[in-house]
């Protein structure tokens, strides 16, 4: 075994303190807000690049960046009355180009997990007026044109937009029909696995609106129930299976101006499934700096080709010309950034294709420029770009992949700085327009985030939040003690890890180990990061006589595609044979009581611990499956075939590891957990087990939430989650 990859900084605790410290309740992690973290809400730069805003409850408040002082209120919304309405509960805002007006959204009811509708206001700064968008209902999306004139929207599958000067609203589209046709926003899908719902763009210039078309038809549609009424409600929606139809999808372009609409050809769309060589998605489209000029990214339904085309608008022409083109034997990463520069020549672009996650700067005329930064170390974001000086600033795990690091560089991938102002952890940044100042955002396994303001030659200005009663808080109830490591498999692969021990751990005792795992392509858990709610439900484990642990098997991410897709085709096996060896690995350690180690986990984590528990029946006594994915089968398209190929030609990859195979080798204790109205992970899969249970003569525990999602939560729902695990954990483990 390695030696300890880093003790993370932070809480250090005295054999003294740990005697009086307070015992953490579920009441604690998830209803009184004992461990609420401070932070701010929405920070937005402005134009001048002096002067930051953070939206309240009371307001839009403005800082000065120079001093990280208060100096005025751009809107107060106690004094905001819009025909006799009053705003409250302000929940987002957007400036337009010019700042004289500001977008606000509130009331917000959620359609899916990243989904929603919205009522709207504009409120003029300089007449203090507020003007609500639409009396015809909720809208999803409104977004104001560059120029502050005028805004769109989706309302029922239909794109508008409103000329906020007479408040008319113009209908673009006219055939949104629920499970069928879709403009402006995206289907299930494309919001869950290509993290889009915003599907369309102003072009800068204000004069035209590029919006995508799902067409649904051919996609077949899942049910669900929704308890309550006398008679329960069915809830249908379009929901495409591995090795199902898609939508087909295309980007139209509608001018403002003369009403008429322009159709790129993106060559291919189809929703026939085929050999997967066909283009297939859509997952990302923009206007580049030209406002003629629509980019267009397009994937094959095996998701190995990817290219980037651009379409001149103003020439008619609805042929595109590809600029950019990238494949892998395995499947191609949607990148994490793409941007064009004001240059109107050139972008940036983050592409897996040396072996690890990089900057690439490629030109519009189709050809590479550079490579911008390299090394055997992921880049994980681009935080912000100056186009004067040449500057690229970014985060990446180059001194671990537990860590994540904050750098600068120049666009000739040279002068490369260290911007890690307080030590080891993980850093986000937030930059003013030009890049003058920053804000970053750090924490670390025991500490958690602290704002801190700096300007661009990393002069500490002023610290804004520390947490420090947080701090204080977690040391009165004696958090502040997870520990990483890492441990060699014999498949020589070396795996990380954290543990979570008592505070009065004694290496002379025996301990039962809970095994936390994820374990799905490309995802980490292992992270010198704050851990917020679950990491007090650890560390209350901890209180009563259990060791957390939580690894990063093979697959995960932040150690390069190599690593990550080796589990192509074969999802399942890997994950599963590294969770035994971590178990046995932890079992031969002299404070682990080897019969009882149990493992949890949610979604891909409980499709891996229900899988550990069956394969390993000889290692694990007790797991719990939450969410889980049984058969891939019945996951959705757009994922399970990235990382499975079609079903028909990988039989073997989508059945030899499910669950439902191993059902008569359980031999410990089960608990099983799913919500009915979860539309991503269906509860069918959680039935079928329980069918293939009790076919193996089979004794497990179950628990249904009613109409929650994938997320289970929602009024006490959480704590009656973590109360069932905390009791089942206490009886079976």
């Amino acid at each position: 075994m390695k030696k300890t990859l880093l003790l993370a900084a932070g809480l250090a605790l005295t054999s003294s303190a740990m005697s009086q410290t307070k015992q953490i309740t579920l009441e604690d992690i998830w209803q009184n807000g004992t461990f609420r973290v401070e932070g701010f809400s929405n920070l937005r730069s402005m134009n001048d690049g002096e002067h930051y805003t953070v939206l309240t409850r009371s307001g839009i408040d403005c800082y000065s960046y120079a001093t990280g002082l208060k100096e005025s209120t751009l809107a107060d919304f106690a004094s905001m009355k819009i025909d006799g309405r009053n705003l409250t509960d302000v929940e987002g805002y957007e400036f337009s180009d010019d700042e004289e007006k500001i977008l606000l959204e509130t009331g917000f009811e959620p359609i899916y997990r990243h989904s929603g509708v919205s009522d709207y206001y504009v409120f003029d700064r300089q007449s203090g007026k507020a003007t609500f968008i639409s009396e015809k209902g909720k809208q999803r999306l409104t977004t104001l044109s560059p120029d502050g004139k005028k805004v769109a929207f989706v309302r029922d599958n239909n794109l508008y937009y409103i000329d906020l000067a007479t408040l008319r609203e113009i209908q673009i589209t006219t055939d949104g029909q629920m499970n069928k046709i879709i403009n402006g926003t995206t289907d299930w899908v494309y919001e869950e696995e290509f993290a889009i719902t915003k599907g369309f763009a102003w072009s800068p210039d204000s004069k035209k609106i590029a919006y995508m078309r799902f067409d649904e038809s051919d996609v077949r549609e899942y049910t669900m129930q929704l308890w309550g009424g006398l008679y329960p409600d069915n809830y249908t929606y379009k929901y495409p299976k591995a090795g199902e139809a898609n939508s087909r999808v295309e980007i139209r372009v509608y001018s403002v101006e003369t009403g008429r609409t322009f159709y790129p050809a993106l060559g291919g769309e189809v929703n026939a499934v085929g050999d997967g060589s066909e283009w297939e998605y859509v997952p990302r489209f923009q206007w580049t700096r030209n406002p003629d000029i629509l980019a267009v990214m397009r994937m094959n339904r095996l998701q190995n080709r990817m290219q980037i085309l651009t379409f001149d608008v103003k020439a008619g022409g609805n042929s595109g010309t590809v600029v950019y083109e990238e494949s892998d034997k395995a499947y191609v990463e949607v990148p994490d950034t793409w941007l064009f520069l004001k240059d109107a020549k050139n972008f940036l672009i983050t592409s897996e294709r040396d072996g690890y996650r990089h900057v690439y700067l490629h030109g519009l005329n189709g050809q590479p420029v550079r490579q911008i930064t390299s090394g055997n170390f992921e880049v994980k974001a681009v935080c912000a770009v100056d186009e004067k000086s040449q500057t690229l600033y970014f985060t990446s795990h180059e001194s671990s992949p537990v860590n994540t690091d904050f750098y600068k560089i120049d666009f000739k991938g040279k002068k490369k700085v260290c911007l890690n102002h307080s030590g080891l952890g993980t850093y986000q940044a937030m930059f003013a327009t030009g890049c003058k100042y920053y804000i970053t955002v750090y924490s670390n396994a025991n500490t958690p985030p602290v704002y801190a303001l700096y300007n661009s030659k990393g002069k500490l200005l002023k610290s804004l939040v520390d947490n420090s009663r947080l701090r204080d808080r977690m040391h009165d109830y004696g958090t502040g003690h997870k520990e990483f490591g890492s441990f060699r498999t014999s498949t020589g692969t070396e795996l990380n890890y954290y543990t979570v021990k008592p505070a009065d751990f004694d290496d002379g005792k025996r301990y039962p180990v809970l095994f936390y795992v994820y374990g799905g392509p490309g995802n980490q858990q292992v992270t010198n990061s704050y851990g917020y709610s679950d990491y007090y439900w650890y560390h209350m484990l901890a209180q009563k006589g259990y060791v957390v642990v939580c690894f990063d098997g093979r697959g995960t991410g932040g150690r390069g595609a190599s690593f990550k897709k080796q589990t192509y085709g074969d999802l399942g096996r890997m994950e599963c044979e590294d969770a035994i060896e971590a178990a046995r690995w932890f079992g031969k350690q002299k404070w682990v009581d080897a019969d009882r180690i149990g493992i949890w986990g949610w979604s891909f984590g409980g499709y891996l611990s229900s899988l550990a528990i069956l394969k390993g029946n000889d290692v694990f006594k007790t797991a719990i499956a939450v969410a889980p994915v049984i058969t891939w089968r019945y996951y959705d398209n757009i994922y399970t075939e990235r990382f499975l190929a079609l079903p028909e030609g990988n039989a073997k990859g989508y059945d030899d590891n499910s669950p439902l195979n191993f059902a008569d080798r359980l031999q410990g204790n089960y608990l099983l957990v799913h919500g009915t109205g979860d539309d991503n992970v269906h509860v069918q899969n959680s039935l079928d087990m329980i069918s293939a249970l009790e076919a193996a003569g089979k004794q497990f525990e179950f628990r249904l939430y009613p109409n929650k999602n994938h997320s289970i939560y929602g009024g006490n729902t959480r704590l009656n989650l973590y109360q069932l695990m905390t009791d089942f954990i206490l009886r079976k483990l």
